[in-house]
């Protein structure tokens, strides 16, 4: 039936939607910041990815190790230069100032890069699953395990370690924290640069089933947006609940309505939410 077949591409998208969106949410939740540079990292991770297949033959499936590595350590390295420093004031600044790094990155990408489509091809694409009538693309299917594999590592590093259990006591009370010893600019440092190797590796993952331009930085940057107020600010669990939700609806209603309208369901979703449940499905209230 058509509305399994649905229902198998909503998951599947889903799962990559809360790759996209973890970290997003992650230091908007830790850190107060609204990161305009996130869709702009994803793009980042892609064109890695790409590069890497095309020059050095690494699988993109492989190439999330490197595009993190680099997306963690430009992230350190703006959180520690530029944005600690007024990461205290009010949102507006901290936005307006990812705001503008996300114009000098992007630009940047634009002359490196141009901005004409790239798109992974591999030369020996996996297996597609079929159950009966629902055919799923194996490379997807294996993107989106490897996108929830992500985002439970993720949460896990919150609840199993030293620096993540500093980061979740920065998000409850930065000042307490500060006094019990945690050294709060690092771990700001270390919350960004975490947030851009979630992005760098969901970019790895996504080069291969999106075409690849810094002009598609606005994109995945609306999704993550979305997906993080479906789902609950700073909420790991959230940003699945909320990716798989956006992904489902992005299915059923592009089916019902057509694909044209699937980014005004998402956003009247999000308008909606706001008004019945501000602080999203999983969400606690936090900054105001």
């Amino acid at each position: 039936m058509i509305y399994l077949q649905l229902l198998a591409n909503g998951i599947v998208l889903g799962g990559l939607y809360a790759a996209i969106a973890a970290g997003f949410s992650l230091v908007w939740g830790v850190l107060n910041v609204i990161n305009i540079l996130h869709g702009s990292f994803i793009v980042l991770g892609s064109y890695i990815a790409f590069f890497l297949y095309a020059y050095a033959g690494l699988h993109p499936f492989l190439a999330i190790v490197p595009a993190g590595i680099v997306l963690f350590a430009l992230g350190w390295a703006l959180q520690t230069v530029f944005i600690n420093r007024v990461v205290t004031a009010p949102v507006l600044i901290t936005l307006t100032l990812t705001f503008g790094l996300d114009l000098v990155l992007n630009n940047a990408m634009l002359v490196a890069f141009t901005a004409d489509y790239r798109k992974v091809n591999l030369a020996t694409p996996l297996p597609a699953l079929e159950l009966g009538s629902v055919f799923i693309p194996g490379d997807k299917l294996a993107a989106m395990v490897l996108a929830v594999a992500l985002t439970y590592g993720l949460y896990r590093l919150l609840g199993d370690s030293n620096v993540g259990r500093a980061i979740v006591a920065v998000r409850m009370d930065r000042e307490a924290a500060s006094l019990m010893g945690v050294e709060v600019k690092q771990i700001n440092a270390i919350t960004f640069g975490i947030g851009a190797l979630m992005a760098g590796a969901a970019g790895a993952l996504l080069s291969i089933i999106y075409p690849i331009s810094p002009i598609n930085s606005t994109l995945f940057l609306g999704k993550a947006f979305v997906v993080c107020v479906l789902g609950g600010l700073g909420s790991v669990p959230g940003a699945l609940v909320g990716g798989l939700a956006l992904g489902l609806l992005e299915s059923l209603g592009g089916y019902a309505l057509g694909p044209e309208h699937s980014v005004t369901l998402s956003f009247s979703l999000l308008l909606l939410l706001l008004f019945v449940r501000p602080s999203g499905l999983l969400g606690r209230r936090g900054y105001e």
